[in-house]
């Protein structure tokens, strides 16, 4: 009997697990399934709080529903009347101590249409007539593999990137725009520039494609993202899940693999799929190269503070739903979602529920991150004292610190992932890599990459 090893609980985990689990059972089979999570509950950066009336994501509050309605997995799951939907409204960007609206017709804050770019009060006459670089410049070659900080400072001109896409961007993907590599982030926009010699004209002319999902461009469920993880959870009823196992080292022995965790148990497999940031991966390993190359991944570190008031929503600009900072001087967070604006569900008397999040790229962060909860409870009240107007006391909160486990694509990750795929196959079949360290960090990016995976070791199962 052949044994399949998932390591890592979180929702790439989970996916490959729930794969290979239908598979399992639709074959009949003769295949043991184990998941070890380092951790006492399954999810990873999926947990949902609740206090009273409020519902708070320590981690990821959303799904693209586009992304996730190309699946079967919430009707499968059963999940189709609990699945809730995003608000629409304005969002705004915090600079010169007020807030500004991110112009209509723009996409991460890339103007779309002429009348986007004239009417955006980011940005000075001086820095729009630069942007317009974007229709007659064609003089330079990009590749995907180039930064998309250098890519859109060319063509619209860094005081447009600076003021109006950076701060939307970045808050997207972690990391400074330099850093990040057009292939990693809007690949779509080269394809533009090249086909419509403009990037705001390729954006025009595929605008309806960004509007096409309407007012529900995100999901989740009406008592949080964990129903999903739950739900996951209930289907494996023969896999055994063993939680509080943190694995410790990968040992090749002949054609299987023995593994051992911090708390002395040793499980023995032929497949082991790796679930887990790059940085756990990288200890597993005795082997040299391994090591090296999986240390060459970046990552990024975020706070996120949640504040609950007893005071009614529409204290908040009636058309707005958060607002992203510029001026790295004026808060000391990179963004604020109007969670109960937002989302309804997350307020059940409709009292206001702010989340803010504070992000190692912020200049502030070097000062806050070690301190204690009731410190960086008084950070968050002063943003939104400065940003907000407001000055009551909140009656709830919640702060979650996610150290060094926000992956940040560098210009190279894809060849550096790459290499490590073909490594691995070298010298360890039957160990997979994957997860938002190398296949892209949304939830639909992560349950697609652990379907993938699963595939593979079916595949080899099969024949």
């Amino acid at each position: 009997m052949k044994t399949v090893l998932v390591i890592g609980g979180g929702i790439t985990g989970l996916s490959a697990l729930y794969s290979l689990h239908k598979w399992k059972e639709a074959s009949q089979s003769d295949v043991q399934l184990i998941l070890a999570e380092a951790s006492d509950t399954l999810g990873g950066k999926i947990n949902t709080k609740l206090d009273g009336d409020f519902i708070m994501e320590t981690g990821a509050d959303s799904i693209v529903a586009r992304k996730m309605n190309e699946m079967t997995w919430i009707d499968e799951l059963g999940l189709g009347d609990q699945v809730v939907y995003n608000a629409t409204g304005q969002s705004f960007i915090f600079t010169a101590g007020e807030l500004r609206a991110i112009p209509a017709d723009s996409v991460f804050g890339i103007p779309a249409t002429i009348e986007s770019l004239a009417k955006s009060t980011l940005v000075s006459a001086d820095g729009k007539v630069e942007a317009l670089r974007d229709f007659y410049l064609q003089d330079r070659t990009f590749t995907k593999d180039d930064s998309i900080g250098d890519f859109l400072t060319y063509y619209l001109g860094r005081e447009m990137v600076e003021k109006q896409i950076a701060p939307v961007l970045s808050g997207v993907y972690s990391g400074k725009l330099d850093d990040l590599s057009i292939s990693s982030t809007l690949p779509y926009l080269l394809e533009y520039k090249e086909k419509y010699g403009s990037i705001m004209k390729g954006l025009e002319a595929n605008l309806e494609k960004f509007r096409s999902s309407g007012e529900k461009k995100f999901l989740s469920f009406r008592n949080g993202l964990s129903t999903f993880i739950n739900a996951i959870e209930k289907t494996l009823h023969d896999v055994a899940i063993l939680t509080s196992h943190q694995a410790k080292q990968i040992e090749k022995q002949d054609q299987h693999y023995r593994i051992s965790f911090t708390n002395q148990e040793v499980v023995e497999a032929d497949y082991v799929i790796l679930a887990v940031p790059a940085s756990v991966s990288q200890d597993l390993f005795h082997d040299a190269d391994l090591k090296r190359k999986f240390s060459q991944f970046q990552n990024s570190s975020l706070i996120s503070v949640y504040m609950g008031f007893d005071l009614p929503d529409d204290l908040l600009p009636e058309e707005g739903t958060g607002f992203i900072t510029a001026n790295n001087q004026e808060l000391s967070c990179n963004a604020c979602t109007w969670t109960s604006r937002k989302w309804d569900h997350t307020s059940r008397k409709g009292n206001l529920l702010v989340r803010l999040f504070y992000k190692s790229s912020h200049p502030a962060y070097l000062k806050i991150k070690d301190m204690a909860n009731a410190g960086l409870l008084q950070v968050a009240r002063d943003d939104i004292r400065k940003s907000l107007r407001i000055e009551a006391e909140p009656v709830t909160s919640v702060v979650t610190k996610w150290s060094d486990n926000m992956p940040t694509y560098q210009i190279h990750h894809r060849q550096t992932v790459e290499s490590i795929e073909k490594l691995l196959e070298k010298s360890h079949p039957g160990i997979k890599m994957a997860g938002c360290s190398y296949y892209g960090v949304g939830i639909p990016d992560c349950i697609k990459n652990g379907m993938e995976t699963a595939a593979t070791i079916i595949k080899d199962l099969e024949e």
